[in-house]
C-alpha cells in the first residue's frame, strides 16, 4: 500500500491505492446496501424505549440517516478510509436496556452515549486508542479478521435463512431453516439464488459481482414474491425527515448512578468494537503498513467518537464502524471516497429511506457470506507452528461468532495471549499494556456482571437484519 503524503495525489490519492472513481463509487454502493437495513432495525429497536409513534419512529429514521452520514463523510473525508459508520446494533438493544430494565430514561440515555462519545474524543487527543491498536500483536490482528469474517458469515446464513434458532427443549442454538412454503423459507431461496449468481460473477472477475449479485436478488425476490402471492411491492417514495428528538438528550443528568453504568458500558463496548473492526477492515482492505500498524489511525478512531457525540444529539445511541464495510472493500474500496460514498446515500436516505426497503435482507445475505469466507484467508497469516499465537488466535476466532460480539473475542484474546507467552517463557515479547489490559479484562469478567442483550428476532421479523454489531 502506498502511504505517502504526496502533495500532488488529490484529497483521496486515487491512483496511490490503485483505484480509480467508478470502483470507489461501486465499493460505497455495495457497502451502503449491506449497511442499509440500519434505517429501518434501529428505529424498530430504539422505538421500544423512546417512542412508537409514527412521528418519533421518522425521527429516529432521520437520526440514523443523518448520523451514518455525518461519520462517514467525516471517515472519508478527512481519515481516507473505505470505512461506512452507523449507529452499531447490539449497543442499540443495550440502549434499550438501560431505559427499561434499569429505569434510566431515554433522554438520560442519550446523554450518557453522549459522554462516552466525549471520553473517546479525549482519550483519542492521548492517542490511548491508537495506542491499544498498535498494541495488538500480528497474530491477533489477523485472528480478529478471521473472527469478524465468521461473525459476518453467520449473520448472512441467519439473514438468508440458512440458519434458525432452535426450539429451546432441543438445548441447541440454531438449525437448518424452513424449506417449504413460509416467509423464511422464501428468503432462503431468494439468498440461495444470489449466492449462486454472486460466486458465478466473481469466478469470471466480473467487476462489481457483489452489488450486481444484491441487485439480481432483489429482481428475484420481488418477481417470486409476486409469482406465489399475486402481490407487487407498494412504497412510498419520499419521506420528508423530522427533528423531533434533536437536542433532547439529558447531558447532566447522565451525571447518574445507572446512567454512569451505562455511560460506561458503552464507552467499553464501543472502545473494543472498534478497534476490532478496524484491524479487520484493514488487514482485509492491505490498509496496514510495513510495520503492521495502520496510518491515520487516530482519525479514524476519533470520526466514530465525533459520530457517537453528533448521534446522541440527533437522537440515536452509539455510532460505530461496520463490519459491511468489507463487502466494498471486497469490491475494490480502497479509499475515503468509498465512505464518501455511503455517506451521501444515507444522506438522500433521509429523504428516499423507504426506498431502502425494496432491498430485503435475503438480498444482502449472500455478501455477507462471501464477505466471511474472503476475512478467513487471514488464517493463512498464522504461524501455525507458535503454539503461544495461534492458541490465542484460535480463542479470538471462535469467542467472536459464537458469543456474538467483537469486544469479547478481543477480550478474551488479549487475556490468554499474555498467559500463554509467560508460561512458554516469552514473557517479555508481550507489551506492557497488552498486560494492563488483559488484566483489566480479567477482573471485568471476575468481578462485574454481563448485561444480557434482548435475543435477535427470526429473519422473518423486520430487526432480524443482523444479530450483532461492533
Amino acid at each position: 500500500m502506498n502511504t505517502s503524503a504526496d502533495p500532488h495525489a488529490g484529497l483521496f490519492d486515487l491512483k496511490g491505492h490503485g483505484t480509480n472513481v467508478k470502483t470507489e463509487i461501486i465499493a460505497g454502493v455495495t457497502t451502503f446496501m449491506t449497511m442499509a437495513y440500519i434505517i429501518f432495525v434501529n428505529v424498530l429497536i430504539l422505538s421500544v424505549a423512546i417512542g412508537q409513534d409514527d412521528e418519533t419512529r421518522l425521527s429516529l429514521a432521520t437520526a440514523t440517516c443523518l448520523s451514518a452520514a455525518f461519520a462517514s463523510l467525516i471517515m472519508g473525508l478527512w481519515a481516507n478510509y473505505p470505512i461506512g459508520l452507523a449507529p452499531g446494533m447490539g449497543i442499540n438493544s443495550f440502549f434499550v436496556l438501560t431505559c427499561t430494565a434499569m429505569g434510566v430514561p431515554w433522554q438520560t440515555t442519550l446523554g450518557a452515549v453522549f459522554w462516552a462519545g466525549v471520553f473517546f474524543i479525549i482519550l483519542s487527543f492521548f492517542r490511548v486508542r491508537e495506542a491499544i491498536l498498535s498494541a495488538v500483536p500480528s497474530s491477533l490482528k489477523s485472528a480478529i479478521a478471521a473472527g469478524i469474517g465468521l461473525l459476518i458469515a453467520y449473520i448472512g446464513l441467519r439473514l438468508g435463512g440458512f440458519l434458525a434458532a432452535a426450539p429451546a427443549a432441543s438445548g441447541d442454538l440454531t438449525q437448518l431453516g424452513p424449506m417449504h412454503t413460509t416467509p423464511a423459507a422464501l428468503s432462503l431461496w431468494v439468498a440461495v439464488f444470489g449466492l449462486i449468481v454472486t460466486g458465478t460473477l466473481l469466478a469470471w472477475r466480473v467487476t462489481g459481482a457483489i452489488l450486481w449479485g444484491i441487485i439480481l436478488a432483489t429482481v428475484f425476490h420481488h418477481l417470486l414474491t409476486w409469482g406465489i402471492t399475486g402481490a407487487t411491492p407498494h412504497i412510498d417514495i419520499i419521506a420528508a425527515p423530522s427533528f423531533t428528538l434533536f437536542g433532547k438528550l439529558d447531558i447532566w443528568g447522565a451525571w447518574t448512578l445507572g446512567a454512569i453504568e451505562a455511560m460506561l458500558i458503552f464507552f467499553y463496548i464501543d472502545l473494543f468494537d472498534t478497534v476490532g473492526t478496524l484491524i479487520g477492515v484493514a488487514k482485509e482492505g492491505n490498509l496496514l503498513d510495513e510495520k503492521g500498524e495502520l496510518p491515520r489511525a487516530n482519525r479514524a478512531l476519533l470520526s466514530d467518537a465525533i459520530g457517537s457525540v453528533f448521534g446522541a444529539i440527533m437522537g440515536t445511541s452509539t455510532v460505530t464502524s461496520y463490519i459491511e464495510s468489507t463487502a466494498g472493500i471486497a469490491t475494490g474500496g480502497r479509499t475515503g471516497l468509498t465512505a464518501v460514498t455511503v455517506g451521501v446515500l444515507f444522506a438522500l436516505a433521509a429523504f428516499f429511506g423507504p426506498l431502502a426497503g425494496l432491498v430485503p435482507g435475503s438480498a444482502t445475505a449472500p455478501a455477507l457470506i462471501i464477505v466471511g469466507i474472503m476475512m478467513m484467508r487471514q488464517v493463512r497469516e498464522l504461524d501455525w507452528n507458535d503454539w503461544p499465537h495461534l492458541l490465542a488466535a484460535f480463542i479470538v476466532i471462535l469467542i467472536i461468532p459464537f458469543t456474538n460480539a467483537i469486544h469479547t473475542g478481543i477480550a478474551f484474546g488479549f487475556i490468554a495471549f499474555p498467559v500463554l507467552m509467560l508460561l512458554s517463557g516469552r514473557g517479555r515479547q508481550v507489551s506492557a499494556l497488552i498486560y494492563i489490559l488483559g488484566a483489566l479484562f480479567l477482573a471485568r469478567y471476575l468481578w462485574l456482571p454481563i448485561p444480557t442483550e434482548p435475543e435477535s428476532p427470526e429473519p422473518e421479523a423486520p430487526a432480524a437484519e443482523v444479530v450483532s454489531q461492533g
